[in-house]
C-alpha cells in the first residue's frame, strides 16, 4: 500500500517534442505537458509560459534528487538557432527558479511550436544575491516578521534557500535555521501557523519550527499545525539552548523587578529567576522580549534571551547559562512542500499519526506493532482531535457517552524505505480509524 507522504524517488526522462500527445507524470502531478504552454508542476505551484514566435526544438529533462524534496536541477536547451538579445526576458518564480524565454528567433526544425511559434528557452536557479537579514537596531531597519496578512506579497525571488522561522531576529529559533540549512536567508514570522502557510504559498523553501524541548517538553501547537497542513517533515535538528539575562547598558540586576520572555524560556529558567525576586511577564518569543526592552529603553526590566539577541538589540549580558539544566536542547523539524525520499543509507526516522477505535488494550495492540519488530519508539504524545468530521461523538463500550477523541503522534527509528517500517504500518492500519505519515528524514545524531 502506498502512505500518505511517501513519493517516488527517481524521475528521469527525456523529452520528445515530435509526440505532443504525450503526457508524463509522478503521482497525481503532471511534471511535463508538451502542449503550445510548457507547464512545469512542483506540488501545488503551477509556472506556465505561453509560446510566442521562436520555431526551434528543444529537449529536455528533469532530474530529481533521491535526498533533496525539491527538484535539484530543471533545463531545457534550444536547439541551434539565432536570438536576438532584446528578444531575451527572465521572469523569476518565487520559489529561486528563474525561467528565460525567448519572444523571437529562428530555426529549420518545426517538430514542436505553439500558437504562434515559439517555446521556452532556459530554466535555471537564480543567482540573485539576498540582503542581510538584520544589521542594525533601529525599529525601520530590522525585518519586519511575516504575518498571514503580508504573505502573498512576499515572494521568494533569490537563489539562497528562504527558510522561515517563528520569531524576530535574534531567536533561538533562527539559529537553528542557520544551523539547518547554512547560507540560508531566514524570514521571520509573527506565528507558528504563519510559517506553515508562507511554505504551503510558496513564499518561502523551508520552515524549521521547534517540536520538543528536553526541560519544557512537547510543543502543542505545532502538533496541531503538522496536522492541520500538509507540510512533510525533511528533518530534524538538535539545538543546546543557552539563556542568558539581558537587560539595558548600564542597569544592574537588582534594579530589575521583572523579566520578560517565551513561556519555556521563563520555565526553564524557573529557579534562577525565583531566586532573584523577579516578575515574569510572557511575550511570544525570547528574541521579541530582548527587542522590546532594548527599544523601550526600559530600566527595570530585563529579558531572557540568547547571546546573538544581546548583541543585536545592544544589550548587556547580566547572567549566562542561566537555566535549570545545562542539558537544554530543543529539537526542531525541517518542513517542506514535498516529501524526502526515505533513504537506508543512514539513520533514519519516521513520524506518524493516527487515531484509534476506544476499547481495552487497542493502545497497548497499536504499539505492538512496532515491539514484535524490535523498532524503537523515541516520542509518543497524545492531542485532542478537533474535527468532528473524523469520527463524531458517540458511545463507547461501555455505553458512555465519548466526548473526548486523541490523535497519537509516534517517532521510531526506522525509515520507510525498510520492509520492516512498511510492515508495521500495514499492520497498523488494519486496526487504526486514521493513519498518516508525517515523514521519514535523516535522524540527527549530533553530539551536542
Amino acid at each position: 500500500r502506498n502512505f500518505e507522504g511517501i513519493g517516488r524517488a527517481l524521475i528521469h526522462f527525456p523529452f520528445n517534442p515530435s509526440e505532443s500527445h504525450r503526457h508524463i507524470s509522478a503521482g497525481n502531478s503532471p511534471l511535463l505537458s508538451p502542449s503550445p504552454n510548457l507547464l512545469f508542476t512542483a506540488g501545488d505551484e503551477v509556472l506556465s509560459h505561453a509560446s510566442q514566435s521562436a520555431e526551434s526544438t528543444m529537449a529536455a529533462s528533469l532530474t530529481r534528487s533521491l535526498i533533496s524534496p525539491l527538484p535539484g536541477q530543471i533545463s531545457a536547451k534550444p536547439s541551434r538557432s539565432t536570438h536576438s538579445p532584446q528578444s531575451l526576458i527572465s521572469v523569476r518564480r518565487h520559489c529561486g527558479v528563474s525561467v528565460r524565454a525567448s519572444t523571437s528567433g529562428s530555426g529549420n526544425n518545426k517538430s514542436y511550436e505553439g500558437k504562434n511559434g515559439t517555446q521556452a528557452l532556459e530554466l535555471k536557479v537564480g543567482d540573485g544575491a539576498v540582503p542581510a537579514a538584520c544589521d542594525v537596531l533601529t525599529k525601520d531597519s530590522l525585518p519586519r516578521p511575516l504575518t498571514s496578512a503580508r504573505l502573498a506579497n512576499s515572494g521568494s525571488g533569490g537563489s539562497r534557500l528562504r527558510v522561515a522561522y517563528q520569531g524576530v531576529c535574534g531567536a533561538y529559533s533562527e539559529s537553528a535555521a542557520q544551523k539547518a540549512y547554512p547560507n540560508c536567508e531566514a524570514v521571520p514570522c509573527d506565528q507558528f501557523e504563519t510559517a506553515f502557510e508562507a511554505v504551503e504559498g510558496w513564499t518561502v523553501d523551508r520552515a524549521v519550527l521547534p517540536i520538543e524541548n528536553s526541560l519544557g517538553g512537547s510543543i502543542h501547537r505545532n502538533y496541531d499545525l503538522l496536522l492541520r497542513h500538509k507540510l512533510h517533515i525533511v528533518g530534524e535538528i538538535k539545538y543546546a539552548v543557552r539563556h542568558c539575562l539581558l537587560a539595558n547598558p548600564g542597569v544592574k540586576v537588582n534594579d530589575l523587578k521583572r523579566v520578560l520572555s517565551h513561556p519555556q524560556a521563563l520555565a526553564q529558567c524557573e529557579y534562577t529567576l525565583t531566586r532573584l525576586g523577579l516578575v515574569r511577564e510572557a511575550v511570544d518569543d525570547t528574541a521579541g522580549a530582548a527587542k522590546y526592552v532594548a527599544l523601550s529603553k526600559l530600566e527595570d526590566t530585563g529579558a531572557v534571551a540568547s547571546s546573538a539577541a544581546a548583541e543585536i538589540y545592544g544589550l548587556d549580558i547580566l547572567a549566562e547559562d542561566i537555566q535549570d539544566d545545562s542539558d537544554n536542547v530543543t529539537r526542531f523539524l525541517m518542513l517542506a512542500r514535498d516529501p524526502l525520499i526515505p533513504g537506508t543509507y543512514r539513520p533514519f526516522k519516521t513520524s506518524i499519526v493516527f487515531s484509534l477505535e476506544e476499547g481495552p488494550g487497542i493502545l497497548f495492540k497499536a504499539l505492538a506493532v512496532f515491539a514484535m519488530r524490535d523498532i524503537n519508539l523515541t516520542k509518543i504524545e497524545s492531542r485532542p482531535w478537533r474535527r468532528s468530521s473524523l469520527r463524531p461523538p458517540g458511545e463507547n463500550a461501555n455505553g458512555l457517552q465519548k466526548c473526548f477523541h486523541y490523535m497519537f503522534y509516534v517517532d521510531f527509528e526506522e525509515s520507510m524505505a525498510s520492509d520492516n517500517a512498511q510492515n508495521a504500518l500495514k499492520h497498523l492500519e488494519e486496526f487504526a480509524t486514521f493513519l498518516r505519515v508525517l515523514g521519514s528524514y535523516p535522524a540527527d545524531t549530533t553530539m551536542l
